[in-house]
This record gives structure tokens, C-alpha cells and sequence, in this order.
């Protein structure tokens, strides 16, 4: 078939509508004949009117430009709509125009449209569903079960039809836990049961693939339902989020593969983005480490708020390229001015020139020395990077009086055995300390480890995967909290909006996922079971704990300030205090990463 341009298709309708008028006219007129008497004129002038004005109500209702092979009630709606205006417009044409008119024949040519007219739009759909079902093939075809018969397996099964994955997907029907569903039918398609006959279903069928239909779905029930699918060997996944669909990433026909992030058993907190956008909006924004993976989404996140400028620092050039390259193809009618900037947190004399120059209104500060194990081999990095990187952003903001700073750290930063954790702890103190005077609010942001970030065990698991295995897991005890790039984006800008100043935001982020739980998730979802992929314990690295804490019980606030977002009752020293320490460290790697977790963990205390 010819692949014809928007403009041909609205063209072929236009000619075909009008001559199905002109047909409709016709007909009714040498039907209507023997019983009344109807001049030729009258009916050559109904034909002009009809078309004509028809031709202007199709494009006010917008007949013309709807894509016919999803013809529904929508569609049918559209015309009847147009012909029942242009209907009234030509028998108050003829009523008032003094001529010999024939009221029948008028109301009989419309009836006779109408039905014409739709019928060759659903004549139309199902002609492509039968074309695209002719091209089904055994082996390039899934039988394929969608699990969930309301709105989004509708939505779903209706986008499948006519797409480009019509030719291999062959859905058989739906399984639906609402037992008054079942036997009924959705879009031709039976409702065959609920979820639990999916296993005799799947033998009988022979189901290749299963799909689950439904937005609203908890993480907790999807992965009831993932692991009560797993046993019987199909491919599972799941139609695109409402929220990749609005973001253009992903299409309602392209399935969307689980990923290891939904089957956490915990929904991503939903923070309330609106609450914030007077904080934004028309404001100049400054993101420190903009081009790595907090930083990048919290760019993502800003810019939907049109703010003024967005400010984006980092010392990575190719990483700052792509986010500014993206933001600028994602958002080219956004009146927001992007302003990429190469520079180093530890340059405090170029921070200081960037501050002043630009005045930021809001710093998101989440340039950091991330990686628990280089850091123990690199100290004076970690040192230089988190503490007086910290300090020199901070610092500058406050001679910038920057109205708002909020800084990104980890729950590492609790208890810390390792240098990463004291200088993201250190850092802290600085940060919430230069708070006690001035214009500046400064606040802090804890949470876990982000899924799928650059260095997070995801991504290791992957490659490990791909390779044939093994996954190392450096002890099977060990757990971790884990949250989502956007999530804990969204809890950094959120933060900001609650801050007073002085405070630690901390996030419950409900129970910790052992590692090693994750890493049989990850088999399973590519395909391998645990005797194809072997699990390999490789025994704890430099500086690694066990179990990680968001904070000690001594500092816990049971009193939420917002949904699921704490503050953390964490005084720790004085800011001179810890000015003298940070400005007395020694050069010597292995003293200095003593004195730093030493001093670090003794102001929890």
C-alpha cells in the first residue's frame, strides 16, 4: 500500500465523503419520485449544499483529520455531528429561499449519509484488521494474554490493531481478577478468567506472551503477579506508564519489558511537583554536577517549571554536552535560557565568579565523589571533591544570597566506616552550619541508592548478565535502600520548596532489598534461571557495610513534614568546629581517611 502523506489521506476522504453525498442525493431522489413530486433543480441544489456544507461542519468538527483505521464512537460522534448541522443549514436554506423543496427527501438523503458514511469508516477498520491478521505468521506471531480488562487493556488491544507490531502479536483474550468480568467480552475479545488460570490457559493457547494492562498497578501486586507468571516460562511485560506516553519516550503499541525497578515491592513516593512551581518558575536555577545522573534528571524535572535560566555546571564536558544538548532538543519552544558551564567545584575562585555573575535564586548542589571503594583508595579526592567542593558552592551561594540551596547526600553519610560516607557527612555539617546567619536557606537531602545511576549495581549486574554470569555479590547478607533517578530527584526539588534552613531531609524509603534478591530478580527477567546464571559471594570491599541506615534511632523524628519526607534531628558540631578540623587535615592518604571517618562518626554522637 502506498504510503500517502496526512495531506493525500484528508484529500481522499474530502472526495470520497463527497461522493457518497452525491450518491445519497441521488438515490433518494429517484426513490422519493414515484410518491412526490421533486423538480431536478431542487435536487441538483440540495447535492451543492449538502456537500458544501457538510465540507465546512467536517472540518469544524474535525472529520477529516482523525485517523480511520481506530475508528470508534468518537469518530461516529464527528460525523454525525457534521451532517446534522449541514442538514439543518440546507432545510432552513430551502424553507426561507422560497423554493419548491421536498422536506422527505431532505431527511431521507440524511439518513441515508450518516449511514454510509460510517459504514465505509468501520468497513475501513476492519479491512486493515483483517489485512494485518492476513500477514500473521506461526512462527513470527505470539499468542499473547492480557492481563487486566478494564480501561488500560481497552486502550492497549485498540492500539495494537493497525500498529506495526500488529503482525506479531496475536492476543487471544484478557484474565481479569473481577469476577463479573468474566465470560464477557472486550473489544471482540473474551474475558476468559481471573489470574490464576493463567497457567492452563497459557497450555491450552499456547501463550508466548503475557502483558499486563493495568496503569494503577502497586509495585507489591505487579510483583505478585510477576512471580506467580514466572514458573511458566513466557515472555511478560507490561503497556508503557501514562507518564512515557506524555513524554513521548515510548508509543501505546511498544511493550515496555519489567524491569527489575518494578519489582522492588515499594511505589515510588509521588511528591507534589505543583507545590513548587512558584519556587521555579521564572527563576534562575543553578544544578552542580548537571551531567551525571541525579543532576542530569533534576535538569529534566526543573525545566518543566519554565524557569528563566537554567544553569548547568559540571566538569565532565561530554557529560554537560549530552544534558544540554537534550534539554534543548526536549524542550525547543521552552523560553528557558540553558547555560552549560565547564567548571570544578573544588575551583572556588571560578564557583565564586559563576555565583556572582549569574545569581542564582536556587542551587541544587549534586557534584560528588560517589563510589564507596575508589574513594577508600583515593582519599584527598574525597576529600577535595566532597568537602571542600561543598564548601566552596556553598559558601559562594551565600555571598550570592542565593535564596534557596539544597545539597544532595546519601544515607552513607550516617555512621560512615568509609571516607565517601564522612566527607558526604562532613559536608553536611558545613552545608546546614552556614545556615545559622545570613539570607541563604541551606538544607541537605538523604536517601539511598539510586537505581540505575552511573556505578549503582545495576548496571554491573547487566553487563554480568549479558556475559553469561556469573553475578558477583560481595556478601548475601547485605542489603540496601533504593529508589528510582526521578524519584530521588523529585525529592531534592521538593526539599527545597519545604526547607526553612538548617534541616536534613530524610526519606522513608519503607524495608531494604537484600542484594542478592535483586540479582536473582535480574536473572529471571532475562531470561535465565539461577542453574543457567550462577550468583557468585566475593566477600565485603574496602569500606562497604553491610546494611546501610537513613539514621540513627537517636536521631528519628517520627513527625512527617510532608508525605513520607522526614527531618532528621542531627545537630553534630559547631560550624567552627568543623571549620577548624576541615581547614587542619593532613596531606598523608592514610591518616587523613582516619581522622576523617573518626571525626565524622563521632559528631553522631
Amino acid at each position: 500500500m502506498l504510503d500517502l502523506t496526512r495531506r493525500k489521506k484528508v484529500v481522499i476522504l474530502i472526495i470520497i465523503d463527497s461522493l457518497l453525498l452525491i450518491i445519497a442525493n441521488i438515490a433518494s431522489y429517484y426513490f422519493m419520485k414515484p410518491f412526490v413530486s421533486i423538480p431536478m433543480n431542487f435536487m441538483r441544489l440540495s447535492v451543492l449544499l449538502s456537500v458544501t456544507f457538510y465540507l465546512i461542519f467536517g472540518f469544524v468538527f474535525r472529520v477529516f483529520s482523525r485517523i480511520n483505521r481506530y475508528t470508534n464512537l468518537s469518530e461516529m460522534i464527528a460525523i454525525f455531528l457534521a451532517l446534522s448541522f449541514s442538514s439543518i443549514l440546507s432545510i432552513a436554506f430551502f424553507f426561507f429561499g422560497d423554493e419548491n423543496y421536498s422536506l422527505r427527501m431532505t431527511i431521507f438523503t440524511y439518513f441515508l449519509t450518516l449511514s454510509s458514511i460510517i459504514s465505509s469508516r468501520l468497513l475501513w477498520r476492519l479491512y486493515i484488521e483483517k489485512k494485518n491478521s492476513r500477514y500473521l505468521t506461526t512462527d513470527a506471531t505470539k499468542n499473547t494474554m492480557i492481563v487486566g480488562a478494564g480501561e488500560g487493556g481497552r486502550i492497549l488491544y485498540n492500539s495494537l490493531l493497525g500498529s506495526k507490531t500488529a503482525n506479531e502479536i496475536n492476543v487471544i483474550g484478557f484474565v481479569d481478577d473481577d469476577p463479573n468480568k468474566k465470560n464477557t467480552y472486550l473489544s471482540g475479545k473474551k474475558v476468559f478468567g481471573n489470574i490464576s488460570q493463567l497457567p492452563e490457559l497459557v497450555n491450552k493457547y499456547e501463550i508466548k506472551m503475557i502483558t499486563i494492562a493495568i496503569p494503577s498497578l502497586s509495585r507489591k501486586k505487579l510483583r505478585e503477579i510477576f512471580e506467580a507468571i514466572e514458573p511458566l516460562h513466557v515472555k511478560v511485560n507490561t503497556m508503557p506508564s501514562m507518564e512515557e506516553m506524555a513524554s513521548g519516550k515510548i508509543s501505546m503499541s511498544r511493550l515496555k519489558k519489567i524491569d527489575v525497578v518494578d519489582l522492588l515491592g515499594r511505589d515510588e513516593v509521588q511528591l507534589d511537583i505543583a507545590s513548587i512551581k512558584d519556587q521555579i518558575t521564572a527563576k534562575t536555577i543553578l544544578v552542580t554536577g548537571a551531567g551525571g545522573s541525579i543532576g542530569s534528571e533534576i535538569c529534566r524535572q526543573v525545566i518543566e517549571f519554565n524557569p528563566r535560566r537554567l544553569i548547568l555546571v559540571g566538569h565532565g564536558e561530554n557529560s554537560i554536552y549530552l544534558i544540554d544538548r537534550e534539554l534543548r532538543n526536549n524542550y525547543k519552544l521552552s523560553e528557558t535560557e540553558i547555560i552549560p558551564i565547564i567548571a570544578d567545584v573544588q575551583d572556588r575562585d571560578k564557583i565564586f565568579e559563576i555565583m556572582h555573575s549569574y545569581r542564582p535564586e536556587i542551587v541544587y548542589h549534586a557534584a560528588a565523589h560517589k563510589h564507596v571503594p575508589l574513594m577508600e583508595y583515593n582519599p584527598r579526592e574525597a576529600v577535595k571533591n566532597n568537602i571542600y567542593g561543598s564548601k566552596n558552592v556553598a559558601e559562594a551561594a551565600k555571598s550570592a544570597q542565593v535564596k534557596n540551596f539544597v545539597m544532595v547526600s546519601t544515607d552513607k553519610a550516617n555512621n560512615p566506616p568509609n571516607v565517601m560516607g564522612a566527607t558526604k557527612r562532613i559536608a553536611e555539617m558545613i552545608v546546614t552550619g552556614l545556615n545559622e546567619e545570613g539570607f541563604t536557606k541551606f538544607s541537605a537531602v538523604r536517601f539511598g541508592n539510586v537505581l540505575g545511576s552511573r556505578g549503582s549495581v545495576i548496571p554491573v549486574f547487566r553487563e554480568q548478565i549479558a556475559k553469561g554470569g556469573p553475578i558477583t555479590v560481595t556478601d548475601f547478607r547485605m542489603t540496601r535502600y533504593f529508589m528510582t533517578i526521578p524519584e530521588a530527584s523529585r525529592l531534592v526539588i521538593q526539599s527545597g520548596a519545604l526547607a526553612k534552613g538548617g534541616e536534613i531531609f530524610i526519606l522513608d524509603m519503607s524495608e531494604p532489598v537484600k542484594i542478592v534478591d535483586l540479582a536473582k530478580n535480574m536473572i529471571r527477567l532475562s531470561g535465565y534461571s539461577e542453574d543457567e546464571i550462577e550468583i557468585v559471594e566475593t566477600g565485603i570491599r574496602p569500606g562497604e557495610k553491610l546494611y546501610e541506615e537513613l539514621l540513627l534511632d537517636k536521631e528519628r523524628n517520627d513527625n512527617a513534614i510532608f508525605e513520607k519526607i522526614f527531618v532528621g534531628n542531627i545537630n553534630g558540631y559547631t560550624f567552627e568546629d568543623v571549620m577548624n578540623f576541615v581547614n587542619n587535615l593532613p596531606e598523608n592518604d592514610i591518616e587523613l581517611a582516619k581522622l576523617v571517618v573518626g571525626f565524622a562518626n563521632s559528631s553522631n554522637k
